[in-house]
């Protein structure tokens, strides 16, 4: 049972606005905290209930709807639940593109791309599977309300797929030396080039028709392609940036490892030992990197288009800087 608080002071919490992250996002630090609840790999665990259950409590708690009983720290539980599996613009529940999906997801996928790298066939299928990943991860968390159509969805799959396994299997042909350090960061470069390529394919609507720009207060006032641009920019730096760690790090480790007695006796051990390495940075990367830029940034209206620029300024003329949801 719900009940409707008329008077907020009922309730001392009802003024708590979980629109916003219960951190200040102004700051690194800040922005890091939130993303750790966020991206916590746990949340995977929860059960339909349990999402249904943070969804409904978030969603009336907005309306001014209080379940009886409900603690600050629980309706706070509640919001970063809430935030790891539904999309911030359209509310849909996402499930293998989900933030808190990405250390465990990431981690199988990176430790195989770091271990099986030596034959071609290896390195297109590892590829393949983090490209597509790659691609359901860019469209579930992509900015603004408007979905792809079918044909659209498909041909950018395609492309960003193709464009990836294309530029690993180019870079691959770079590395000569089959054993060499230099060959073990092959996948690296390839997921740094093919994020550039991936994420642009699969929010191609955003760069044709902009993503929602609102003032301080939340008004949509308008779609600007020049916010879609900056975001997509900063999704791309943030992605390359999470990249860097656990798949930099783990091969210098594992050529060392690789010398070892223990580990020549035991190849099997390869495999496990890359992906718990990968994991371990995944945690930490995660969500640092994903604090690197605001996820409700901003922008001057001044730089914004021209006719956007002029529509802002009759229907909302002291809005000097607009903000809107980057994407992860």
């Amino acid at each position: 049972m719900y009940i409707l608080h008329s008077i907020p002071s009922t309730v001392s919490y009802l003024d708590i606005n979980i629109k916003e992250p219960r951190w200040d996002q102004s700051t690194f630090m800040g922005r890091a905290q939130h993303f750790f609840f966020v991206t916590d790999p746990r949340n995977i665990l929860k059960s339909s209930e349990t999402l249904e259950d943070a969804r409904v409590t978030v969603e009336k708690y907005r309306l001014g709807v209080v379940k009886p009983g409900l603690t600050e720290d629980e309706l706070w539980r509640a919001k970063y639940i809430y935030d790891s599996a539904f999309h911030p613009d359209t509310g849909e529940k996402m499930v293998v593109g989900r933030m808190s999906a990405q250390v465990p997801m990431n981690m199988t996928i990176t430790g195989c791309m770091l271990t099986f790298y030596r034959t071609t066939p290896a390195v297109v299928f590892w590829q393949w599977v983090n490209q597509s990943f790659n691609a359901v991860v860019n469209y579930s968390n992509r900015s603004g309300d408007s979905a792809l159509t079918t044909n659209q969805l498909a041909a950018a799959y395609i492309s960003a797929t193709t464009g990836a396994v294309v530029t690993a299997l180019g870079l691959k042909s770079l590395a000569k030396v089959r054993d060499s350090v230099m060959s073990r960061f092959v996948p690296f470069f390839a997921v740094a080039a093919a994020n550039c390529i991936n994420i642009p394919f699969m929010r191609q609507r955003e760069l044709k028709y902009g993503i929602p720009v609102t003032d301080e207060e939340g008004n949509r006032l308008g779609e600007s392609v020049t916010a879609a641009k900056s975001g997509i920019i900063q999704v791309v730096v943030s992605r390359i940036g999470m990249a860097v760690p656990d798949m930099a790090i783990p091969p210098v480790i594992m050529n060392a490892l690789e010398k070892k007695a223990f580990m020549k006796r035991f190849p099997v051990l390869n495999a496990p030992v890359q992906v718990g390495l990968v994991g371990l940075c995944l945690v930490f990367a995660t969500p640092l990197c994903c604090a690197l830029f605001p996820q409700k940034s901003s922008m001057a209206v001044s730089s914004l288009e021209t006719d956007l620029q002029e529509s802002i300024l009759h229907s909302s003329p002291h809005t000097t800087t607009v903000f809107f949801n980057k994407g992860l």
